[in-house]
């Protein structure tokens, strides 16, 4: 009898969580129910929040700094979680210290930082990677899967949609939140994952125009905007997007027209198919709408897919073949925010105009 020898299980791989606000709150639940994480270490400068994830991870060091965090832990990735405003220094920190760092959305407010971010890792020889969830969400990864076997031929037009809401209490109750300088508007919040899907599909913006305005919030950033986009590639895109519309999230939505087919990915967080017209290529049956929004009390975000990006971090770091969002894709958006609002309104970037 010849006996097939048992592959020994890799070690899980350590996590620490910088910024414990909703979505570090996020991250942490994820790891803690995932097979092959474990949680080594979290921070942040709120001791409420501390306090509450102390309880909640007993056993698990709490710090109430990133730079304490780093010289303490055994962590083989970083995951930043704080505001968007502090995720180049804290990133960079990171890979400083060696460590691999997955950077939720945007990945920075700049080129330049997202430039210094992928310079630092390619010193470092560490990974970097950043928080894409919506690419997992089924009826993207169908559309996607389409697209790369040239099934709707070159795609002429898109056109994208993001009408949600988030109420006073989202921006009053921030210390950043709403903020220029912290926030940076809400293409960066509310539409990266969008803007990031667009790309993936139909390459990255060469050019753009757009208008933005401030009409039914208290803050420094646009709450309402409209885009034209060129794409490399020749496709002609829209983008339409706002915080305003009534009580609830409506719809978020990206709708391609190609040479032999349309396709429109909607609901309220790119979660369904509503039209799939495809030459020869039937929308296959029995699919598994499984996608779910994040849910923060008095409003929703976009899909809940933390699971499978953490997985995915786990099989780079043990080195299989993973198709991660790098810091060079992460880039792309990015780029195209920053291009988005320079074009907008003659370079004015919003704000009441009362």
């Amino acid at each position: 009898m010849i006996l097939t020898p048992v592959e020994e299980k890799a070690e899980p791989v350590r996590f620490s969580v910088v910024g414990c606000g909703n979505i570090g709150g996020r991250h942490l639940a994820v790891l803690d129910s995932l097979e092959g994480a474990s949680i080594a270490s979290f921070c942040d400068i709120d001791p409420a929040k501390r306090e509450k994830y102390a309880a909640l991870f007993p056993g698990v060091p709490a710090y109430a700094s990133i730079d304490e965090m780093l010289q303490r832990t055994d962590a083989q990735v970083v995951n930043v979680c704080t505001p968007h405003y502090l995720h180049a220094e804290h990133a960079l920190k990171v890979i400083a210290a060696g460590r691999h760092v997955l950077v939720e959305k945007p990945m920075a407010l700049t080129v330049a930082d997202a430039d210094r971010m992928i310079a630092a890792t390619e010193k470092a020889g560490v990974l970097l990677m950043v928080v894409m969830q919506n690419r997992y969400n089924v009826p993207v990864v169908l559309t996607r899967k389409a697209i790369a076997e040239g099934r709707l031929g070159r795609i002429l037009m898109a056109q994208c949609n993001v009408v949600w809401n988030r109420c006073p209490e989202y921006y009053s109750q921030s210390p950043w939140l709403g903020r220029k300088a912290f926030e940076g508007g809400a293409l960066y919040t509310q539409v990266s994952h969008f803007i990031d899907l667009i790309l993936w599909l139909c390459g990255d913006v060469i050019d753009a125009s757009a208008h933005i305005e401030t009409k039914n919030h208290d803050v420094e950033i646009e709450d309402c905007g409209v885009a034209l986009l060129r794409l490399l590639g020749g496709t002609m895109s829209s983008l339409f997007w706002t915080t305003c519309a009534y009580d609830r999230n409506f719809e978020g939505s990206i709708l391609l027209v190609g040479e032999r087919g349309t396709v429109k990915i909607g609901g309220q967080y790119l979660n369904r198919i509503e039209h799939w017209e495809v030459e020869g290529y039937p929308l296959p049956e029995g699919i598994n709408w499984v996608d779910r929004p994040n849910s923060y009390g008095k409003y929703q975000g976009s899909s809940s897919n933390h699971d499978k990006v953490l997985a995915d971090v786990i099989r780079a770091v043990n080195n299989k073949s993973v198709e991660l969002v790098t810091g060079e894709e992460g880039r792309k958006t990015v780029r195209a925010i920053e291009l988005i609002y320079e074009r907008c309104n003659g370079g004015d970037r919003g704000g009441r105009k009362d």
